[in-house]
């Protein structure tokens, strides 16, 4: 039986999704994309499913694993690792357009990380403040 593994990453969430024949089942973590929480997280996971036909939907199972970051980071890297898998399950060139015209990080990840901490402040901008008085 033919599957492939699909990874995506924002700021420090991974997510690896692994495609295969089924019957349109999709997991996130061991719990179906039904039932997951909050509803924006849902709805955001769904996304790639919104531009591929409806009998390729329900021919495949995918199964995502992810770690790191918060639950929105989360959410947009099971995101990109779903249409990359999609993607290569389908090999559809119209699917990677209407990805594209749709928002580019679906498939291309979002290269923004977090800038490290300076000396001279709290923070990578911020910086101690000093009274007078």
């Amino acid at each position: 039986m033919k599957s492939l593994l699909r990874s995506g990453k924002r700021r420090t969430a991974i997510a690896r999704a692994i495609i295969k024949e089924g019957t349109g089942r999709v997991l996130i973590n061991g719990k179906p994309i039904e039932i997951i929480e909050p509803e924006i997280v849902k709805m955001k996971l769904m996304e790639p499913f919104y531009f591929v036909e409806e009998k390729t939907r329900h021919s495949v199972d995918i199964k995502v694993k992810v770690k790191g970051g918060g639950y929105m980071g989360q959410a947009d890297a099971a995101r990109t690792a779903i249409a990359r898998a999609l993607l290569a399950w389908t090999d559809s060139e119209e699917l990677r357009i209407k990805y594209t015209e749709y928002d580019r990080h679906m498939i291309v990840g979002d290269p923004r990380r977090r800038e490290p901490k300076q000396f001279g402040g709290p923070g990578a901008r911020a910086k101690y403040t000093k009274s007078y008085r």
